[in-house]
Parts: C-alpha cells; sequence; structure tokens
C-alpha cells in the first residue's frame, strides 16, 4: 500500500528545500505530501492544508490533512475569546502516523474546553481552577515539546506560548482561590430543586409557557416520568417563570395518607393550597366532609371571581388517585367530578405529575380527562445541562472542580438522571471535605476519574440511591408483565441483546415480549440501539447484578 512515508529522502529537510527554491508543486501525491510537512515546518499551517487535500485518499493522508486543519485553527486564536470558540475538528482514529502530536493536540483541546468554561462561567473560584488547568496543561506542553516531530514542532511550541501568554495577561482578573475550610455541599438529593440551582429542562418550561401563558385559554397537562426525575422541581420552578397572570398552587397528594375522610379530604388539601397561592380563604372543614363537591364547586366559582388571569392546580404523585379508589376511600367517578368541576372556568386548570400518562392508569378512573390533558415526557438531562449542575452547581463560589473525562463519566454512568447526578456530586464533595479536612491529608481541589470510581465502588453508594433504584425496580413490576425478567436478563449485558435472545433468555411470546419492551422503555429504563435493547442508566444496571 503506498504511504506518505515512501516519498522522503536521506534528510528530510534537504530533500523538501530543494523544491521550494523553485515554488511549490502538488501535481504529483509525493510532491503534495513533501510540501505539506515543508508548510508545517515553515508555519504555514493553511498552505499545509491545500498540499494535504491532495494526498487525503492515502494511506495517512487524511490524518496529515486533520492535523493541519487543527493546527491552522489554533494558530489563528491568540486571545481567550477567540481561543473559547474555536470548533476542534473530530481527531483520527488509532493507527496514526503522528501519535506524540495527537496526544499534545489532546492536550491543547482540553486548554480549549477549560477556557471554554472560564467566559461562561460565573464562579470565580471556577474559573480560577479552570484558568490553572490550561495554564499548567501549556506549561507541561512547552517542556515536552522535544518529543514533537521536527515538521509541526515549532508551529505547536508558538500556539502554546501564545495562548499562554494571553492567558497569563486574564490571571489577575480571575484571581487566585485557596480552600481553607471545608466546602459548602451545594447538590441537592432527594429534594425538589429549586432556584438558581435549577438547571436545564428549558424546553418543557417553554412548553408551558406556550400552554399557559401564550395561549388563549389554560390547558391541562400530566408530567410524566420515572422517579427521582425532577418533575416536583419543574412544576415548583415553573411558578417562578409564569408571570404575575398565571398562579400556580401546588399539592403534593403523598401527603394525605390514607384519608380517612374520604373525598372531602382529598379536596380540603387542594383548597388549602389555592387559599395559601390566592389569598382567600377556604371553605370550612366541615362543609367539606358533609357536602364535598359543592362546597369545592362554590369554593372554585370565588376563586374564579378572584383572578385576573389564571390558576393552574398541581397534583404532583397523582397516582394516589388511584390508589385511593381502589382503597374505596374515594368514589371511582372523582376524576370525572373534578373535571367536570373545572370545565366550569377558562381560568383554571390542571397539571398532574407522576410515573403514567393517564392512559396507562385505570381507564375507569381517568377517562374524563383523556381528551383534554396534553402529556409532557420528563425524561433525562441533556448532557451540557449535567455538565453545568455539576462544574457549576450554583451563583455562589464553588470552590471545586472536574477534569472533563470525570464529567463525562458521571454522565455515562447515570446517563443524565438528575437524582444520581446530584447524589454522585454530594458524594464526591462529602469525600473531599472528609479527605482533606477530616484526615489533614492535601489533595488537588479537582475531581478525577478515579474520584468518581472511588464514590460508585463505595458499597454505600447504592444503599444511598436506593430510593430511586428501588423505586424504578418497583415501576417495573406494574403494568406490563415480565418487564422485571427483562431487566434482570439485560443486566450482565452492557452492550445490549438483541429481542431473538431476550425472547430466548426470557421465554415470552412476541407479543408479550414487545409490550413490556415498551412500557420499559415509555418509562426510560432501556433503550434500542441498532436493534439491541440495554438498560439506559449503568448504575442502575449494576444495581440489578448484585440483587
Amino acid at each position: 500500500m503506498f504511504s506518505i512515508y515512501s516519498f522522503f529522502p536521506r534528510s528530510w529537510k534537504e530533500g523538501l528545500q530543494a523544491p521550494f527554491n523553485t515554488g511549490t508543486r502538488l501535481n504529483t501525491p509525493a510532491r503534495a505530501a513533501a510540501a505539506g510537512f515543508w508548510h508545517l515546518h515553515e508555519k504555514e499551517p493553511a498552505r499545509a492544508i491545500e498540499a494535504f487535500t491532495v494526498v487525503r485518499s492515502l494511506l495517512y493522508g487524511e490524518e496529515m490533512f486533520t492535523l493541519a486543519q487543527t493546527l491552522a485553527a489554533f494558530e489563528k486564536a491568540e486571545k481567550p475569546a477567540s481561543i473559547a470558540a474555536i470548533q476542534v475538528p473530530p481527531f483520527p482514529q488509532e493507527p496514526l502516523l503522528r501519535p506524540d502530536t495527537w496526544k499534545v493536540l489532546a492536550n491543547l483541546r482540553r486548554v480549549v474546553e477549560d477556557v471554554q468554561f472560564v467566559e461562561r462561567s460565573v464562579s470565580r473560584s471556577a474559573r480560577s481552577l479552570a484558568l490553572n488547568r490550561a495554564l499548567g496543561e501549556l506549561t507541561n506542553i512547552l517542556n515536552q515539546a522535544n518529543t514533537l516531530p521536527q515538521a509541526e514542532q515549532g508551529l505547536i511550541i508558538d500556539i502554546a506560548e501564545t495562548w499562554k501568554e494571553s492567558l497569563l495577561q486574564i490571571a489577575g482578573e480571575v484571581g487566585e482561590i485557596s480552600i481553607t475550610k471545608p466546602v459548602v455541599n451545594p447538590y441537592v438529593v432527594g429534594d425538589p430543586v429549586q432556584g438558581h440551582l435549577f438547571v436545564g429542562r428549558e424546553d418543557i418550561i417553554r412548553q408551558l409557557e406556550e400552554l399557559w401563558v401564550m395561549g388563549n385559554q389554560l390547558q391541562s397537562i400530566v408530567l410524566y416520568g420515572h422517579r427521582r426525575m425532577g418533575k416536583t422541581s419543574i412544576l415548583l420552578n415553573t411558578a417562578n417563570c409564569l408571570g404575575s397572570q398565571i398562579q400556580l398552587a401546588y399539592v403534593n397528594l403523598l401527603l394525605l395518607g390514607d384519608s380517612p375522610q374520604g373525598v372531602g379530604e382529598v379536596l380540603m388539601a387542594i383548597c388549602d393550597e389555592i387559599s395559601q397561592t390566592i389569598k382567600l380563604p377556604p371553605p370550612a372543614d366541615t362543609d367539606l366532609l358533609n357536602l364535598p363537591y359543592p362546597t369545592f364547586k362554590r369554593y372554585l366559582k370565588q376563586v374564579e371571581a378572584q383572578l385576573d388571569g389564571g390558576l393552574i392546580i398541581a397534583l404532583d404523585e397523582f397516582e394516589k388517585i388511584e390508589d385511593l379508589i381502589e382503597a374505596k376511600k374515594i368514589p371511582i367517578d372523582f376524576m370525572g367530578s373534578l373535571r367536570g368541576l373545572v370545565q366550569m372556568s377558562s381560568k383554571i386548570a390542571f397539571a398532574f405529575a407522576g410515573l403514567h400518562t393517564l392512559e396507562e392508569m385505570t381507564a375507569d378512573y381517568f377517562q374524563p380527562f383523556f381528551a383534554s390533558v396534553i402529556p409532557i415526557h420528563v425524561g433525562f438531562q441533556e448532557r451540557a445541562a449535567t455538565r453545568q449542575i455539576l462544574a457549576n452547581p450554583d451563583n455562589e463560589d464553588f470552590l471545586l472542580d472536574y477534569i472533563p473525562e470525570a464529567l463525562d463519566k458521571i454522565y455515562a454512568l447515570t446517563h443524565g438522571q438528575p437524582y444520581l447526578v446530584q447524589l454522585l456530586g454530594f458524594q464526591l464533595v462529602r469525600g473531599y471535605n472528609d479527605f482533606v479536612f477530616e484526615q489533614g491529608r492535601p489533595r488537588d481541589p479537582v475531581f478525577t476519574v478515579e474520584d468518581v470510581e472511588a464514590v460508585i465502588n463505595d458499597p454505600e453508594f447504592f444503599k444511598r440511591g436506593r430510593y430511586y433504584f428501588d423505586g424504578v425496580w418497583g415501576q417495573a413490576a406494574r403494568g406490563a408483565k415480565g418487564q422485571q425478567a427483562i431487566v434482570r436478563v439485560l443486566a450482565p449485558h452492557p452492550e445490549g441483546l438483541s429481542l431473538d435472545a431476550l425472547a430466548r433468555s426470557t421465554g415470552m411470546n412476541d407479543h408479550d415480549l414487545q409490550e413490556a419492551l415498551n412500557t420499559l422503555k415509555r418509562h426510560d429504563v432501556v433503550e434500542e440501539t441498532q436493534g439491541s435493547w440495554r438498560i439506559m442508566v449503568e448504575l442502575f444496571r449494576r444495581w440489578v447484578l448484585q440483587q
């Protein structure tokens, strides 16, 4: 096979210099490749791109073309803002002609990511850590530059020196940070996240604004997704985005308990929260217990009269209603009565939040809302939101940081599941404080992949996360049969299994297997990729293996 090694003379510099005394020629692969290396040596990456374009189809040609592209992008950037704006081309796959060079370019790519963080972060401490990390990378590159091939060595040294000088000029502005006392843990495990701690979910908040603020009439919705996915946090934070015209009364139905007083007690809880929201005294308890529906109807008329805009009645954990119906604590027509009462006014709507869509609930109970409620799926956080939650968790100075690989590792383990992301961050900060301030041992204030592994390898981690793991496992016992059996079969196979392999291992018929898989997929437990079914959250897969 043709290789660009084949056209190098005894001394590559002597051999290359002769043609360039009379001008660059690209009319043969050998001349084009030689010209590309010469232009790199002469610190002309743009011209090197042109030369290596001719040999892109040959062995190592695409690698050298990408190398010249990358160096050209790096060379153009001189100030922090332009460094942060670099779009780094995808790196080539092994085997490589220039492995040492690509290691250095990977370090320069890390510098770009750190400078991007310096440019966008609001945390002075986080900016300082990222800047110091970037300067350290550049210093290491310069100290090891003599290991680089001659052709690109000078150009890479110039880039590293330019960037280092540029970043040193803003070091005073960013400032130095020292940690002298235990770091306040910014991560919230289990409880709803509110205020500036609430990150991401912009797409869902935007949908709710369109339905509740921009529309002509309030629309009832159901937020559904598996446990600890952030549904409650969305409801509570949406209230801050609706403006003064739309108010939200939040009701946690789990607080109802067994509701021994029946439907009157349920309506009492709803009225109390409405009262707190719009400052209108609720009906007397005895009236709600003795004549629940007429009393609630009259109260809603008073509420409507007082509203300037609209009211959203948010019922969290709405599966509790089905539990109460099945326990015969409230009548089976409760949802129909509720829907009829709300239909009296265009100013009032419901927001349900729970594990299921209404269609998955008992049809007879929830049929009245099927046609009029818009389902909104609450799934995993995006990778970028996960990184922001971890590396820049609030508007105060967060004194710790993560290397990019640690953030990637956490996302790979959690798939962006909010509860697990917060739990991992919480345990990392807790471990840092214990190591430095309890044990009195020094360490770098930057979390690594090894730190993440240490947290998840602690037997206590899965015990602390049992509320999530048990919740997902318990949910898989409801609805379509065979869900837990499928999860057990998939657990030993992180890469997934085909449909045929699942059918053989579970002994399920095609119809039941597909129905169970569809339910698990709808609840964000499994996904199908290129014909293979796999568990989505790696930490949940590991938990299942331990059971």
